[in-house]
């Protein structure tokens, strides 16, 4: 009986989070274009703390890098609920919703390289956090140079 309770709630837990996550509307545009500019800026501030440890510019501190490393992995999954039709505008270009699918697979990429540099920092490794920020840092650019505006 305990256990059937615990999957019961479990369940009923997950689908309140689908739910949750299905009605994150934004009551505006505006709503939706801040809320992904913020994501966006908050994952910047924590991959640019890694880039300059990465560059020589900050001394490593594994525990640091780790935890930029692990804020990135995380705020990479949420901006990609903002870019819903009607949401056009910001720093985004029109390609966004004119080619869904090409952005769509440019934001799988680098969410999977960002993943890739958050198990490197976790590991601690100096080399692998290296090559992985470089592959994290290329899928990045490719996005902005494709979906951004200048």
């Amino acid at each position: 009986m305990k256990l059937q309770k615990i999957i019961l709630v479990s369940t009923a837990a997950v689908l309140a989070i689908g739910a949750g996550a299905a009605l994150a509307q934004f009551q505006k545009p505006e709503d939706a274009i801040k809320y992904r500019q913020s994501a966006f800026t908050v994952m910047a501030n924590s991959f640019g703390k890694i880039g300059a440890v990465v560059k020589g510019e900050a001394p490593y501190n594994k525990d640091e890098v780790a935890k930029n490393a692990a804020v990135v992995a995380m705020l990479s999954t949420l901006p990609w609920q903002a870019f819903g039709p009607g949401t056009e505008g910001g720093k985004a270009q029109p390609l966004i919703w004119s080619d869904g699918a090409k952005f769509k697979a440019a934001s799988e990429k680098m969410q999977l390289a960002v993943a890739d540099l958050n198990k490197a920092a976790q590991s601690g490794d100096q080399e692998s956090i290296k090559k992985a920020f470089g592959i994290a840092s290329t899928s990045c650019k490719n996005c902005h140079d494709d979906f951004k505006k200048k």
